[in-house]
């Protein structure tokens, strides 16, 4: 019986690949399409648009369309490795306080009015990166304190942090007035609004250094899924591989928190959905999250700025909108299901 459901095994992961290979072929061409006002590939093919529309189409709905990809990829690749350190399915990309800390700075740049820029990065992203950074190094911090860099003081710490971020938030934004207030809550609904390339190619680098570093250790996160005793018996530095974990993971989290905001849910979802599909063997699970996180965040980015044109959703209520639900049948299926 082995045999023909290996073989399914297979059936089912090739028809998955291609039909998510074929999705982002389809999102890359038609998504910069849809919009407010919307072109025929006719159009854009023969030149025939004008330099108004021009304009629009590669400088806002194409460098817009490559940072949904970039940026969902990331979450996606980021909450599936934190569901596997913490062998918990309902973990994100922000259990580590990373997404409270970026929202912190990113509102202190708002409610102190700074406006200025560094090699083209906004005080906001800027603010964000650093929040990130800082609430980074609290968690690596009170988890050194103790010895082994355990799953649960991690968890403990990143959940201490979060707290303490979103705290300092909440008074930010009792001291704010309406004007500050209401841009504080703008950057946390997270956002896909940019202009040109500069921020895909400053989100690329950190996304490419994460993933790469988290891809060369799926088979220790096969590993630490059965447990750290038993991912220590088959000669893996637990401690070691967790913390070059964390750190990757982080980068990529802090680049998305900076450049789009706290965008929810999608690394929580489009992992879940290919684990219930293949199964949880990371060599295939791993590109599998990454091109379902990719199609998507650019997907429901294109619902948020085409469903209610000319005015624009954020794509963070969007992606809520499908989370919420999507996290309660989660959370009342058997162990036995989600397992």
């Amino acid at each position: 019986m082995a045999g023909p459901e290996k073989r399914r095994g297979h059936g089912t992961a090739a028809a998955l690949f291609g039909a998510l290979l074929v999705s982002l072929v389809l999102s890359m061409l038609l998504a910069p399409l849809a919009g407010m006002k919307g072109y025929s590939p006719s159009d854009v093919l023969s030149g025939a648009l004008s330099a108004a529309d021009e304009g629009i189409f590669w400088k806002v709905r194409v460098p817009r369309v490559l940072l949904s990809l970039v940026a969902g990829a990331a979450l996606a690749l980021s909450g599936m490795t934190f569901q596997s350190m913490f062998r918990n399915p309902l973990a994100t990309p922000y259990t580590l306080g990373v997404a409270s800390g970026g929202s912190f700075g990113a509102a202190l740049t708002l409610k102190l009015g700074l406006v200025f820029s560094v090699f083209g990065l906004p005080a906001t992203s800027i603010g964000a990166f650093l929040g990130c950074l800082l609430a980074v190094t609290l968690v690596y911090g009170v988890t050194k304190l103790k010895q082994g860099f355990s799953t649960a003081t991690m968890l403990l710490a990143g959940v201490a942090v979060g707290f303490l971020f979103s705290s300092v938030l909440m008074f930010l934004q009792y001291m704010s007035d309406f004007a500050e207030t209401f841009r504080i809550v703008r950057w946390l609904m997270g956002g896909l609004d940019i202009v040109g390339y500069r921020q895909v190619l400053e989100l690329l680098p950190l996304v490419g250094v994460g993933g790469i570093a988290v891809v060369l250790h799926v088979r220790e996160l096969n590993l630490l899924v059965t447990g750290d005793d038993l991912a220590a018996g088959r000669g893996v530095d637990v401690a070691t591989v967790r913390r070059r974990l964390f750190f990757a993971t982080s980068l990529m989290v802090g680049g998305v928190v900076a450049t789009c905001g706290p965008i929810g849910f999608v690394g929580m979802m489009s992992p879940h959905i290919c684990r219930m599909l293949i199964g949880s063997d990371h060599r295939l699970l791993a590109p599998a999250a990454t091109l379902l996180g990719a199609v998507f965040l650019t997907v429901c980015d294109t619902v948020a700025r085409t469903i209610i044109a000319p005015a624009e959703i954020p794509v963070g209520v969007i992606t809520a909108l499908l989370g919420g639900p999507f996290f309660l049948w989660l959370l009342t299926r058997s162990d036995a299901e989600r397992g």
